[in-house]
């Protein structure tokens, strides 16, 4: 693959996303459990946050978030610069499913939609299928931008970045 293939395109937004909310059944996500939503539903839970881009450690039984992230975490927007080819580009990158849902210990922020909703709570009013705007998730300070953040690049003791923000 060349490096274009990796580059987010320029006329994408985060917002794009949920521009044709009115194609989707209205709070699908109150009608429905996990296994039975569609792929677009689906992909509609995740609120842009970028927080499942951390590197993160396991520590006694527990995970540590760190501040470091993905080198292919677009910092400014918290989406994944070659999201379509994640997985064959980064190993360790992880699928959100059900198993990676309900994985113990939890590796999944606890704002995390899929999170959420298969532990019986609501979508908060942050959440841009409430909201109709991705820009909500940042406004409501839930997501990664602005963060102190460091590229994963050459680190070499993640322990050294631990970060016990109240959102994870």
């Amino acid at each position: 693959m060349k490096q274009e293939d990796y580059i987010i395109e320029d006329d994408y937004s985060p917002q794009s996303r949920f521009d044709n909310l009115d194609k989707v059944e209205p709070e699908f996500w109150k009608k429905k459990k996990l296994e039975e939503m569609n792929k677009e539903e689906w992909e509609l839970l995740c609120d842009g946050c970028g927080k499942c881009c951390l590197n993160k450690l396991e520590i006694k039984g527990k995970i540590k978030f760190t501040n470091t992230h993905c080198r292919f975490l677009d910092c400014q927007n918290c989406l994944c610069k070659i999201y379509a080819h994640r997985f064959e580009k980064v190993p360790d990158c992880r699928d959100i499913d059900l198993a990676a849902i309900r994985e113990k210990p939890r590796w999944l922020p606890k704002t995390c939609a899929y999170w959420l909703l298969d532990n019986g709570y609501d979508l908060p009013s942050w959440h841009p299928l409430i909201t109709g705007k991705a820009s909500s998730v940042t406004a409501a300070g839930m997501s990664l931008q602005g963060r102190n953040l460091v590229n994963e690049s050459g680190i070499e003791k993640y322990e050294n970045y631990i970060v016990d923000w109240e959102d994870l």
